[in-house]
């Protein structure tokens, strides 16, 4: 094995600590949680393990066995089996949970028998310390045959000594044999000698692998139909060898508890997290504790943000002012404060509340609540359609669609993944919140109810529980038009409670502000460009019509200037190409209020839906009143349709808010669905549903309000 490119596997169980010592081996800080799926896919960082010797680790998805049921499982599968083509495994480091052994140890014994270098990194020993089991870590390193070191990831314990153990695995790999846990060889001899004539290389165990799975992976027909054939040939039954397999490992690893793990009495005190769990499962305190949960999270995106906003749209207003007043009156100072100053204003200034909304789900995850969140939602989604396991997805959607369909490959079932993957992006992401930040600004008033309850904070969770509760009602209703039928099961691992590590929290949030700001931002700025182009010119017969007109009009003597400037700005700008592909639309979207002015902003907000705050802020060019993008909301609020009436009424507003709770707005989100489903045939759909559920409501609410 070549000592220069050493590539490291972390795998394990779901929840085992395995992102936790991803990012002490590599110091990445990739986000991790306290509940099964967040790694949906394969993640890499470097690492030094001895002097001279580096290694890319690999944070694999968790897997409860080497028999996939999950896309996610599927992931880690193929690498093990050697049937990734993008990354291979030199050394596989395994981690178990020791409060939990006797699970984990079924995985870590299918990857022994794989014949892979491999170590065993024991994490949740003060967990296992907490309920009384003791493990002899060198009588289990006898009986499974590779190393096996304790490790704590949040205190940076164990970490030498797994290096250790990784470079003499490494220096010895070619040098010992490790045996096989169980005789593998003996569930199927025939067609496992035949399977290693084709692939020399591979282990007895891994020879299983092939004949199960051989469909699902990268050979030719002609080797495809050469495995068929040696099934059929020889009668190979893999549902009877998975289980013979499965009950040769359960009784071995029984016989290795009994010689290294020394367990207490289980009817001793329960434990503090099944003490709390009385209290959060509850079945009618639980619901009103996770309830208070959505409120306090949704009244802090508006309590704690609304200082730091201030400040960043004070400090947008004061360069904005500076810059008009300092630099020439010319359509480069216009480009610089009109398109660069006002699109950047629409990004940074909702940076607090994107990062105070990830802050408190990062801690929410970390503490093991959203786990019991699952649990509880389990009765409801099931009479939708869904499982449990879809809330993850689904509440992970409250931050973005994007990773939230994709960890919706740790559901099972292949309808109700399907089903969570379509409803989804009904669920309010991050991006959605400038919209509805600036709109319950502009139309819901700043007032309280019982002196406490903030009417905006109740607007907004409105909003975000609109969208779970539709996402409930379409499920129920596509569920009776996808013809799949599986049987499902839910299986959900409560993990024990756990403080919230804000070194972890600290760095996911800066994390988060910082891929708003750099891959929301760049889009907001290039759209943001491109409609002040399309804002400043326009046809020349049009604009050069309008230049005359208003040269004439101001050399009249007595003529009032800026009155006439005013006017002419709104005649240049319905002129433009922006207001000709506006007012191309507007008879579409006249019945739910809209103008000419929001249309533009519902074509750009496609690209990414927090770009209807810098198309706002663009169109309504708010560096012209030399006060900068503090003036937005109070531009808005102002702004007039030509009958003279407001175009921001409550209805108006309202009707809007709806629109962005149900449109599928965001480019991202349908490729991600085509990828995970592998068809155009569903992103369409979802469109195509999505568009007309939100053309619909806002029509609704229009009508109901105006």
């Amino acid at each position: 094995m070549s000592l220069k490119n050493l590539h490291i596997a972390l795998v394990g169980n779901p929840n085992s600590g395995k992102s936790s010592l991803f990012n002490c081996l590599t110091g990445l800080h990739q986000k991790t949680g306290n509940f099964p799926g967040v790694t949906v896919d394969k993640k890499t960082g470097t690492a030094p393990i001895a002097p001279g010797l580096n290694a890319e680790i690999i944070d694999l998805p968790g897997s409860y066995s080497l028999y996939p049921k999950r896309m996610d499982e599927w992931v880690t599968y193929k690498v093990m089996l050697n049937q990734d083509t993008d990354i291979r495994a030199d050394v596989i480091v395994a981690v178990a949970d020791a409060s939990n052994l006797k699970r984990n140890l079924l995985f870590c014994t299918q990857l022994i028998d794989l014949k892979i270098p491999m170590v065993i990194a024991l994490s949740m020993m003060d967990m296992a310390r907490s309920k009384g089991i003791k493990i002899d870590i060198p009588a289990l390193e006898r009986e499974l045959g590779v190393p096996v070191v304790a490790v704590n990831s949040r205190k940076n314990k164990g970490i030498p000594q797994l290096k250790k153990a990784i470079e003499l695995t490494v220096a010895q790999s070619e040098k010992t044999q490790v045996r096989d846990f169980i005789d593998n060889k003996a569930l199927a001899p025939a067609p496992i000698a035949e399977v290693k004539t084709l692939f020399p290389k591979i282990s007895d165990y891994g020879a299983i692998h092939y004949l199960i799975n051989h469909e699902n992976f990268a050979f030719d027909a002609a080797m495809q139909d050469t495995i068929e054939n040696i099934e059929i040939r020889n009668n190979f039954n893999p549902t009877r060898t998975q289980a013979d397999e499965i009950l040769q490992r359960y009784g071995r690893i029984r016989q290795i508890m009994q010689v290294a793990v020394t367990e207490p009495d289980p009817l001793q005190k329960t434990l503090f997290t099944e003490r709390l769990d009385n209290l959060m499962l509850h079945r009618r305190w639980g619901y009103l504790i996770l309830l208070t949960v959505l409120f306090l999270l949704f009244q802090s995106v508006f309590w704690l943000a609304q200082y730091p906003m201030g400040w960043i749209e004070l400090g947008f207003a004061e360069l904005s002012s500076s810059l008009a007043n300092s630099l020439p009156d010319n359509r480069w100072t216009d480009l610089l404060i009109n398109g660069v100053i006002a699109g950047l204003s629409g990004i940074l200034v909702f940076v607090p509340q994107i990062m105070i909304l990830f802050g408190i789900i990062t801690i929410l995850e970390d503490t093991g609540y959203m786990a019991r969140i699952s649990f509880l939602s389990d009765r409801l989604m099931r009479s939708v359609g869904l499982n449990g396991k879809s809330v993850m997805p689904m509440i992970s959607g409250f931050a973005c669609a994007v990773p939230a369909i994709m960890s919706a490959r740790n559901i099972e079932n292949r309808k109700e993944r399907l089903l969570t993957i379509l409803v989804t992006p009904l669920m309010s992401c991050s991006a959605r919140l400038p919209v509805y930040t600036i709109l319950i600004g502009l139309v819901i008033p700043k007032t309280y109810l019982f002196g406490f309850l903030g009417v905006q904070g109740l607007v907004m969770m409105a909003l975000y529980l609109l969208g779970l509760v539709m996402a409930l009602v379409v499920s129920s209703i596509a569920r009776w038009f996808i013809k799949i039928k599986e049987k499902s099961f839910f299986i959900l691992e409560l993990p024990t409670y756990r403080a919230p590590r804000f070194k972890n929290v600290i760095p996911t949030m800066i994390s988060k502000a910082r891929i708003f700001v750099v891959d929301a931002g760049k889009v907001i700025m290039v759209i943001s460009l491109i409609l002040w182009a399309l804002c400043s010119f326009g046809p020349n017969q049009r604009i050069e019509k309008l230049n005359t007109e208003y040269r004439q009009q101001i050399a009249v003597a007595g003529a009032n200037k800026d009155s006439l400037t005013a006017i002419y700005k709104t005649q240049k700008l319905e002129s433009s190409y922006a207001g000709i592909l506006g007012k191309s639309i507007e008879p579409a979207i006249r019945p739910l209020g809209y103008d000419w002015k929001i249309g533009i902003a519902l074509i750009t907000s496609f690209a990414a839906r927090e770009v209807f705050v810098g198309t706002m802020a663009t169109l309504y060019s708010v560096g012209d009143d030399q006060k900068g993008a503090v003036l937005l909301n109070e531009k808005m609020k102002s702004a007039k349709l030509e009958d003279g009436t407001k175009v921001f009424t409550l209805a108006t507003g309202l009707s809007l808010m709806i629109f962005y709770v149900f449109a599928m707005q965001c480019m991202s989100t349908l490729a991600v669905v085509k990828r995970e489903t592998k068809t155009w045939k569903w992103p369409v759909i979802q469109l195509l549903y999505m568009t007309g559920l939100a053309y619909v409501m806002s029509l609704l609410v229009y009508t109901l309000f105006k």
